[in-house]
């Protein structure tokens, strides 16, 4: 990755409107998601404004495949979809775009180390969506791990960026990252299971069927989400200190979501979006803050074999 470096004499108009993108891209998680914009605040300068940054480019890119416009095509999608991966390399290589959440993150994967490693994955997988498929086992893994593990591997960029011995940390976190962005996928797409079929098209979680749900296959996935949160809050404890309770309630947020998707029946479940109010969300939050990031529990109870 080449970023061209800023005069040491950078003048005000350069701070401000990286300001001003900084602040776009906080806009877009506070507008778009309570449970990871509730987590996100309570990271600490600089690495809340490097995840704002990071989230707000795979919201733009989500809106791009999932919410088309009237009488928006696929090859126009397409087309819009292959611009901004452009415009990311464009910035990254020059440290600058016209596009606010591009600059954003663009000055992120500088600061970070983010590359086209993870970069490239991500935009697969986005790709992916605009020619829906019914995925097999090796497809869906493919698709988890462009759109949502790599999204954590970013993340762990960030919470390392100025740490020391980024390289072996980074590489001691990564799996628990990737398990962590992997629940989380896995969790929205039993809650949009009806909505991505019969809206876009989708079929991901191998074995359920949105009108006929297999209260055995949703159990299962649900068996297969809880070894990832548990794989995944064992990582925890060796965040940095000021990442961990941020981490620690985006976990048990979702891991409230996984007992609420399994105490409802799937017929029911799979066509009414399960939530978490805004009042069991603040608990949440105070006690993984009194219990200064340790998750609830180290693991949770399974009936089946991760797959």
């Amino acid at each position: 990755m080449t970023c061209t470096a800023r005069p040491a004499t950078a003048n005000a108009a350069y701070r401000h409107y990286d300001e001003v993108a900084a602040h776009s891209a906080a806009l877009i998680i506070r507008s778009y998601s309570s449970s990871f914009g509730l987590a996100s605040r309570l990271l600490a300068e600089p690495v809340r404004r490097d995840v704002h940054n990071i989230y707000a480019l795979v919201r733009l890119a989500d809106e791009i495949v999932d919410a088309p416009r009237p009488h928006q095509s696929a090859d126009q999608r397409r087309r819009a979809l292959d611009s901004l991966r452009a415009d990311v390399a464009d910035a990254i290589s020059t440290g600058w775009s016209t596009n606010l959440v591009v600059h954003a993150f663009a000055r992120t994967a500088h600061h970070a180390g983010i590359d086209a490693g993870l970069i490239d994955p991500f935009f697969a997988s986005m790709r992916a969506d605009l020619d829906p498929v019914v995925h097999d086992e090796a497809s869906l893994a493919e698709y988890i791990y462009g759109s949502a593990e790599v999204v954590g591997l970013m993340c762990v960029h960030a919470f390392l960026a100025d740490q020391p011995h980024r390289k072996a940390r980074y590489d001691q976190l990564a799996p628990g990252a990737r398990r962590l962005g992997a629940a989380f996928q896995k969790i929205n797409f039993l809650r949009d299971l009806a909505a991505d079929d019969h809206d876009l098209g989708r079929r991901y979680l191998i074995g359920l069927d949105a009108d006929h749900p297999s209260d055995e296959v949703w159990n299962r996935w649900l068996d297969d989400i809880d070894a990832d949160l548990t794989a995944a809050a064992q990582a925890i404890p060796l965040l940095p200190s000021g990442t961990r309770v941020a981490v620690c309630t985006a976990h048990d947020l979702f891991a409230e979501l996984a007992d609420r998707l399994r105490a409802t029946p799937p017929e029911v479940a799979c066509h009414t979006r399960i939530r978490v109010s805004t009042p069991a969300k603040a608990r949440i939050a105070v006690a993984a803050t009194l219990r200064r990031g340790r998750p609830a529990a180290a693991s949770r109870p399974t009936t089946g074999a991760s797959r």
